[in-house]
């Protein structure tokens, strides 16, 4: 089974944003709970750790019901990047059902992404995630600061890996949508494998993001 919540008529998805100190994590789930339509998300509530803190939301807070009666409501959350707050990157991390990794497209941060890319590889399997089918979208983001790593070299390194590259700059909005919609047509991907919901519960891919991101979901997807 899936990591999700899941009953007959209840199914909690969980959204999680990862990625090392201050590299956007927090600038992209305020953008989405800013962006998408006011009733569509919950309070923006803060955990405050010292010197970190963790965001979460719920996005549909009330939830959306299929025409079977399945109830579908998702959370989202974002982890601490410092090194010393790994036990509450974990315990946020458990039961995930899909990550978007946002890595610092700065030049002098390239050693601090590879670190915490194979802290989440870690943590997952410590986590009892499957990291291999684990959906997953990696995030360039601050692609508008200078010194930042050319397209080129960020396509070197990550363009023959298996998970969607964007390259954003969340202040502005720009990729944010974009990444989310690339992580909900994963996720869509695994939930319909695990619990039918297209045959059991008539619904499609195009229907579950478009429930979950309203006008929002009809961008065009770059990557």
């Amino acid at each position: 089974m899936t990591p999700s919540e899941h009953d007959d008529s209840r199914l909690v998805v969980k959204l999680v944003y990862y990625g090392p100190a201050l590299s956007g994590k927090t600038t992209n789930l305020l953008y989405l709970h800013d962006r998408l339509q006011p009733e569509m998300t919950g309070e923006l509530m803060t955990m405050e750790t010292k010197n970190d803190r963790t965001l979460f939301f719920d996005l549909l807070p009330v939830g959306f019901t299929t025409a079977s009666g399945l109830l579908v409501k998702l959370k989202l959350f974002t982890v601490p990047g410092q090194v010393q707050h790994d036990a509450t990157r974990k315990a946020v991390l458990s039961r995930a059902d899909g990550v978007v990794f946002v890595a610092d497209s700065q030049r002098d941060q390239s050693i601090n992404n590879g670190e915490s890319f194979q802290n989440l590889a870690e943590n997952a399997a410590r986590v009892g995630l499957d990291f291999r089918t684990l959906p997953l979208v990696v995030q360039y983001n601050k692609r508008d600061l200078h010194n930042v790593l050319s397209r080129e070299e960020i396509l070197s390194r990550w363009g023959k890996t298996p998970w969607p590259l964007v390259f954003a700059i969340a202040l502005t909005g720009h990729g944010v949508l974009t990444t989310f919609k690339h992580l909900l047509m994963q996720v869509y991907a695994r939930l319909d494998a695990h619990h039918h919901l297209a045959h059991h519960h008539g619904l499609d891919c195009a229907r579950f993001i478009g429930a979950i991101m309203g006008e929002a979901s009809f961008l065009e997807t770059e990557r």
